[in-house]
C-alpha cells in the first residue's frame, strides 16, 4: 500500500482518486477517515450514482495507509528510546537495594520494581523487534513472488504433479479389512462403510483425554490491522473488488475475497452436489478422512477398515502458494476460483489462510454476521474496521440469518431417514452415536406431536384439527413439547461434529431411489419402507404402499436439494437462544404435512452486540439509509452502543437540482381526495382516479414510466377495474402495458421486452411515446434494479405501503418492541416500526429512477399522507429538498408537462442526439 502523505487526512481534503472527486465525494471520505479515527460506529448515505464504492475504498484505505505509517513511526521511536536507554545503562552504575534514590514502597523494594519494569520494557520491545522480522519476511517473499511469478508457477506444477502420483500410489496401496468382517458383521463395501458415524466424543471428553485444543496452529499467525468489507450478494463484491482494482490503492493492497464452499469449490465431485449444506459437509467429511488417514497412519498395527476419499486440492503447501498468490495482487472470487483450479490449490481455505496478512477482506453478509461462520473462517474483529454496505436491509438480514422453518413433512421425512439408519447400522454404531441418535428421534417425535400429528404416519394424509397460528416462547415451547430435559446445545454440537446430516444424505441417496431398491439381503428389503414413505411425500399420497416412483431423474432431484435433518439443524440451533429473544410460531395448515415451526428472532441486536464490541470502528453504509431511526434503536441502542459513539452522514445526490422534480399529490383530476387506506383504496372512484393519473401522465412523459403498487394482489385488483372500465385500453395506445410477474425467472424477460419496447418507440416516433411497467413494492423490481435514462423517466408510487399488521409475526414484533424500547417523540415504538418499515420500502422502490449524473426523473407520490411532516422528513434528503406538495392536480400536472418538455428540448439538442 501507498505510504504517502499522512497529511491525506480529513483536514487537508486530500484522497488518492483515479479522478477529480466530486465535492460530495470529498466530503464523504473526510467524514470517513474521521470516524474511522475516532473509532466511531458510522451511518453513512450515499444515494445511487455518487460513487459510494470508490468513496468508501479511498476514504478507508488512506486511513489504514496513514494508521500504518503512524505505527511504523511510533515502533522506529520506541525502539530509538530502547536503544538509547540500554546505551546510558552501559555508562552509568546500578543502584544498589535500599539505597534513598530508589523509588520502591515498603512492601515491595526499588529494585524489584526497576526489575519489573524493565522486564515490561525488554518484552515489548522484543515483541517490537519480532514483528518487525515478522513483516520484514513476509514483504521479501511477497515482492519476490511479484517478480518472478512465471519460475513459482513452474516449480509449483512440478510438485503438485508429483503429490498427485503420491496420493494415487498410496490410495492403490490402502485395502479394504481382510476377512468376512470384524466380530461377525456383515462385510460392507466401500462406499457403504464411509455412511457410517465414527466414534464420537464430546468437547468434555477430549479436554479431558488431550488437554489441547484442535489443531488450529495455521490459522493462528498474527492478525495486521485491516478493513472487513461485506455487501449482500457476491455479484456487489466482485464489483467492489473491480473498483478497488482501478483504484490508486489496486496495485499496492493486500485483498483476499472470501465467499462460500458453494462459489469457491474446485472439486467437480463436490460442485455437482448443488445445495450449498450439502457442499459444506462433504468437504468438511473430506477434510475429516484426511484427519483420520493422519490418525490411521500413525497406529498402523490396527487394522483400517477402508480407504476413505479426500480432497485432491487440500494441499497445505498448495495452499500456502495460493494464499501468497492471492496478497501479492488483488484478485476477485472468478480469479480466485481460476487460480485455484491452475494450482491445484483449494480457494476456500487458501484464502482464509491470506485473512492475517490481508489489509482488505471482502466477503458476504453472511460470513461476517453468523457468529459460527465467523469463527470458522478464522475472521477476528478484535480492533479492526468494519464496513457494511448495501445495509438498508441490514436487520431484516440479521434476522433472517438466525430465524428457521421447518415443515411438518420434512420432520417426519427425517424421522423416517433416521429410524432406518439406526436400524441399517445399529450394530457398527457406538453407544454415544445411538444415544444422539435416539435423542433426535425423541425430538423430531415431539415437534410433529406439537403440529398435532403422529411421527409414524404419513403427514399428507393427518389431518389438523386445530388451524391457524400459535406463537410461544422458547421456554414455554420447549415445557410444552417434554423436550426440557435435553441439552440441545449438545444435541446441536452433536450434529455439526458428527455430520450425521451428510451420512443420513448419503444413506437417502444410496437406498432412497428406486433404482437401488432391489437387494437380496433381509435388512435391505426394510429399506422398502422408506422408499415408499419418501415417494408417498413426493407424490402427496400413498398409493397402497406400492413403489410408484416418478422419473429417475426427477427424484434424484428433490432428494439432492431436500435434505431435512440439515434444515431441522437450523431449528434445534434458534432454539439454544435465550427466551426473551425470540419466538417459536406453530402454524397449523390443514394437515400436518403443510404445518410449520419457526423460529422467529425479535431481537437482532443481540447477534450484531459482539461485531460492534469488539470492532476499533463499524460503518453502516447505503445508498437510502432512511428513516435511521430503525438502526440507532432496534440495532445499535439494543447492542448497547453509547449514543454518543454513533455519528450520521449524509450526502446529496451529483445531479443537478433541475435534473428531478418530485411531487407529493393529494388529489386527482376529479378532485378525490387521494388517500390509500385498507377501507378506501378498493373503492371504484379511488382506482378510476388512478388511472386517471396515469393516463394524463403517459401523454406528457416520454420513455418508460414504472408505477408500484403496495401488493400483487391490490395491483392486479386494479388491473382488473381498468380492464372492465375500458381504462386500460386508452391507457395502451399511448405506452405498451407490461406487468411485473410473481416469478423471479420471469423478470428478466419482462424487463428486456419492457426496454426494447422503449427503445423502439424513441427510434420510431409515432403515437406510442414508450412503455408502462406495473411493479409491487418489496417485489422482484423495487430493488436492486436500475431504470436510468428512459428506462424510468417517471416514478410513480400508489399510496402508502405499510406492511400487513395481521401477521403474526408482526404483531409479536411491535408487541415486543413496545415492552423493551421507550416511547420516541410521544410515538409508540410498535407504530414507528410500522411508518419505517413503510418509508424504507418507499425511498428504495422511488430511488430507482435517478441512476448517474446526467440522468433526469420525476417522482410522483399519490397521497396526500406523505406531506405529514413525520412522514416527510423520512424521505432521503436529497429528494426531500426538491419535493413539492400539490393540493390539486391542475398544477401538479402543469409543473411535470414543463419538466419534461424541458428535458426532451433538451435531450434532442445534445450533439450526440444530433444526425
Amino acid at each position: 500500500m501507498e505510504s504517502g502523505a499522512a497529511a491525506a487526512g480529513p483536514g487537508a481534503g486530500r484522497f488518492p482518486f483515479p479522478y477529480t472527486p466530486y465535492l460530495i465525494q470529498e466530503q464523504f471520505m473526510a467524514a470517513l477517515y474521521s470516524a474511522l479515527e475516532a473509532g466511531r460506529v458510522g451511518i453513512f448515505e450515499s444515494p445511487t450514482g455518487t460513487g459510494k464504492s470508490l468513496s468508501l475504498i479511498c476514504g478507508a484505505l488512506s486511513w489504514l495507509r496513514d494508521f500504518e505509517e503512524k505505527k511504523r513511526q511510533e515502533e522506529a521511536r520506541l525502539l530509538a528510546l530502547e536503544n538509547s536507554r540500554q546505551e546510558g545503562e552501559k555508562r552509568l552504575p546500578s543502584p544498589k537495594p535500599g539505597h534513598p534514590d530508589g523509588k520502591g514502597t515498603a512492601e515491595e523494594p526499588d529494585w524489584v520494581t526497576a526489575f519489573v519494569q524493565k522486564k515490561e520494557e525488554r518484552d515489548m520491545v522484543n515483541r517490537l523487534k519480532e514483528e518487525q522480522i515478522r513483516r520484514k519476511k513476509q514483504e521479501d517473499r511477497l515482492e519476490k513472488i511479484r517478480h518472478n511469478v512465471q519460475l513459482k508457477y513452474a516449480t509449483k506444477r512440478k510438485r503438485s504433479e508429483e503429490d498427485e502420483t503420491k496420493r494415487l500410489l498410496q490410495l492403490s496401496k490402502e485395502v479394504l479389512s481382510e476377512g468376512d468382517g470384524v466380530d461377525g458383521l456383515e462385510q460392507l463395501d466401500h462406499n457403504e462403510e464411509e455412511l457410517i458415524l465414527a466414534e464420537y466424543e464430546s468437547d468434555e471428553e477430549k479436554k479431558v483425554v488431550s488437554g489441547s485444543e484442535e489443531d488450529d496452529d495455521d490459522l493462528e499467525e498474527e492478525h495486521v490491522t485491516k478493513i472487513y468489507y461485506c455487501s449482500r450478494t457476491h455479484s456487489q463484491l466482485s464489483q467492489f473488488v473491480r473498483e478497488v482494482q482501478k483504484s490508486p490503492f489496486g496495485k499496492d493492497t493486500r485483498l483476499v475475497s472470501l465467499g462460500s464452499r458453494q462459489n469457491l469449490c474446485v472439486n467437480e465431485e463436490v460442485r455437482r452436489l448443488g445445495a450449498l449444506q450439502l457442499v459444506n459437509d462433504r468437504c468438511m467429511e473430506m477434510q475429516k478422512n484426511k484427519h483420520e488417514k493422519k490418525s490411521d497412519e500413525e497406529n498402523e498395527g490396527k487394522k483400517r477398515r477402508v480407504s476413505r476419499t479426500v480432497c485432491p486440492f487440500y494441499s497445505y503447501e498448495q495452499m500456502q502458494f495460493l494464499r501468497d498468490e492471492v496478497l501479492v495482487e488483488v484478485k476477485d472470487i472468478e480469479q480466485l476460483v481460476a487460480l485455484g483450479r491452475e494450482t491445484k490449490a483449494c480457494p476456500y481455505y487458501g484464502s482464509r489462510y491470506a485473512i492475517p496478512a490481508a489489509q482488505l477482506v471482502v466477503l458476504p453478509y453472511q460470513m461476517l454476521l453468523h457468529e459460527p461462520t465467523r469463527s470458522a473462517a478464522g475472521i477476528k474483529l478484535k480492533d479492526q474496521v468494519v464496513i457494511i454496505d448495501e445495509a438498508h436491509n441490514l436487520i431484516d438480514t440479521i434476522t433472517c440469518i438466525h430465524s428457521a422453518e421447518v415443515s411438518g413433512s420434512q420432520l417426519c421425512c427425517a424421522h423416517s431417514q433416521l429410524l432406518q439408519y439406526m436400524e441399517r447400522y445399529r450394530k457398527r454404531l457406538k453407544a454415544k452415536n445411538l444415544m444422539y441418535i435416539k435423542q433426535i428421534l425423541y425430538l423430531l417425535e415431539q415437534f410433529v406431536a406439537m403440529l398435532g400429528g403422529n411421527v409414524n404416519q404419513n403427514p399428507s394424509c393427518q389431518a389438523v384439527f386445530q388451524t391457524g397460528t400459535v406463537l410461544k416462547s422458547i421456554n414455554d415451547f420447549l415445557f410444552q413439547s417434554q423436550i426440557d430435559n435435553i441439552n440441545l446445545f449438545k444435541v446441536q454440537r452433536y450434529c455439526e461434529k458428527s455430520l450425521i446430516s451428510r451420512k443420513l444424505f448419503g444413506f437417502v441417496e444410496r437406498y432412497g431411489g428406486p433404482a437401488t431398491a432391489v437387494k437380496t439381503n433381509k435388512e435391505n428389503q426394510k429399506l422398502a419402507g422408506l422408499q415408499n414413505f419418501l415417494l408417498t411425500l413426493q407424490q402427496g399420497s400413498d398409493k397402497e404402499g406400492t413403489l410408484q416412483s416418478p422419473p429417475m431423474v426427477a427424484g434424484n432431484d428433490q432428494l439432492r436439494t431436500a435434505s431435512p435433518l440439515m434444515q431441522i439443524e437450523g431449528f434445534l440451533s434458534a432454539l439454544t437462544n435465550a427466551n426473551q429473544d425470540g419466538r417459536v410460531i406453530l402454524n397449523r395448515q390443514g394437515t400436518v404435512g403443510l404445518s410449520s415451526l419457526k423460529f422467529l428472532l425479535l431481537n437482532p441486536a443481540i447477534h450484531f452486540a459482539k461485531v460492534v464490541e469488539e470492532c476499533r470502528a463499524v460503518i453502516i453504509a447505503g445508498g437510502t439509509m432512511q428513516p435511521v431511526a430503525d438502526f440507532r434503536e432496534q440495532l445499535l441502542s439494543c447492542a448497547g452502543v453509547d449514543p454518543a459513539r454513533v455519528m450520521e452522514f449524509s450526502c446529496g445526490h451529483v445531479i443537478p437540482p433541475e435534473n428531478i422534480l418530485p411531487i407529493i399529490l393529494c388529489s386527482g383530476p376529479s378532485n378525490q381526495q387521494l388517500e390509500f387506506t385498507y377501507q378506501t383504496r378498493d373503492l371504484p372512484q379511488m382506482m378510476d382516479e388512478t388511472g386517471r393519473i396515469l393516463c394524463n401522465l403517459c401523454n406528457v412523459v416520454p420513455g418508460g414510466v414504472v408505477c408500484f403498487f403496495p401488493s400483487y394482489e391490490y395491483e392486479k385488483q386494479v388491473y382488473a377495474h381498468w380492464e372492465k372500465t375500458g381504462l386500460l385500453t386508452r391507457l395502451a395506445t399511448k405506452k405498451k402495458i407490461f406487468q411485473e410477474p410473481k416469478k423471479a425467472n420471469q423478470v428478466e424477460q419482462v424487463l428486456v421486452e419492457y426496454a426494447k419496447c422503449i427503445k423502439r418507440c424513441s427510434q420510431e416516433g409515432g403515437q406510442m411515446t414508450g412503455a408502462l411497467l406495473l411493479s409491487v413494492v418489496g417485489g422482484k423490481m423495487s430493488e436492486g434494479i436500475n431504470f436510468s435514462d428512459d428506462l424510468g423517466r417517471c416514478v410513480i408510487m400508489v399510496g402508502m405501503p405499510y406492511p400487513n399488521i395481521k401477521s403474526p409475526e408482526l404483531q409479536e414484533k411491535m408487541t415486543w418492541l413496545d415492552r423493551t424500547m421507550p416511547r420516541a417523540a410521544g410515538q409508540a415504538p410498535s407504530r414507528v416500526l410500522i411508518e419505517n418499515l413503510c418509508m424504507k420500502a418507499v425511498n428504495q422502490s422511488i430511488g430507482r429512477a435517478i441512476r448517474h449524473q446526467k440522468d433526469f426523473a420525476s417522482i410522483l407520490l399519490l397521497d396526500h399522507r406523505y406531506a405529514r411532516p413525520a412522514t416527510f422528513n423520512k424521505l432521503p434528503q436529497w429528494i426531500r429538498e426538491r419535493t413539492q406538495v400539490k393540493p390539486a392536480f391542475g398544477s401538479a400536472f402543469a409543473e411535470l408537462r414543463k419538466f419534461h418538455r424541458g428535458k426532451s428540448d433538451a435531450l434532442s439538442c445534445r450533439p450526440e442526439n444530433k444526425l
